[in-house]
């Protein structure tokens, strides 16, 4: 049960992780009712977190019919990608010492983790965890809020993939290639590594969605 204290924003943060975490898909209606019965907030608490996450492009009011978890396009993609490259690859640049990696260790053990169990969608979940220990790495609150709203559209973009394994397997050997890097705090090498590494999540990605519309 959530308690009276930002209960709007609180709720939000609920169903941005949900989002994140793979659990609602695009498309998918939100119902009002079940959601505040779920967790005991009234519907009207329910609908300024959607107002809130309508404005972080997650979800979409329909006239007459409801709010949906927000179909994402080929142009979102590309647009969201050159966000992630501006963050990410800003912050390892400015490195000029070994940072405290500890939040991106863990990231790359929970994907481990994830593996051995053969959860490809945690891993995608652990993955994302390691480029939000990325951005975090700079100290800055308004940088992590921005993230975490960019990690959710990901997941959204993540549904459109077919084989969730092949698509992020490959990227956590990388991640601890990064993770090394960094903790020797080689800025210039670590964004490096992190821009080819975005480029090719971009581009795998982009070929999914151009697959589906022939």
């Amino acid at each position: 049960m959530l308690g009276r204290t930002s209960t709007v924003e609180r709720l939000a943060d609920v169903l941005r992780t949900r989002i994140t975490e793979g659990f609602f898909a695009p498309g998918e209606r939100l119902a009002e009712d079940s959601i505040g019965t779920a967790l005991k907030v009234s519907r009207n608490t329910v609908r300024e977190a959607f107002r809130l996450l309508t404005h972080e492009r997650l979800l979409v009011h329909e006239l007459n019919r409801g709010v949906f978890v927000r179909r994402l396009t080929l142009d979102d993609l590309v647009d969201l990608y050159r966000l992630r490259t501006l963050l990410e690859c800003g912050v390892v640049r400015e490195l000029t010492a070994p940072p405290d990696g500890s939040a991106m260790a863990a990231a790359v053990a929970q994907g481990d983790e994830a593996v051995r169990a053969r959860d490809w969608r945690g891993l995608g979940t652990a993955n994302m965890l390691f480029h939000q220990a990325i951005t975090a790495l700079a100290g800055s609150p308004r940088m992590d809020d921005l993230m975490r709203g960019v990690l959710a559209e990901l997941r959204l973009h993540f549904h459109t993939v077919n084989d969730p394994r092949g698509l992020h397997e490959p990227y956590l050997e990388r991640n601890r290639e990064i993770l090394a890097v960094v903790e020797t705090g080689d800025g210039p090498e670590a964004e490096r590594l992190l821009r080819t590494y975005l480029s090719d999540s971009e581009h795998q990605l982009v070929a999914v969605y151009r697959a589906a519309a022939r």
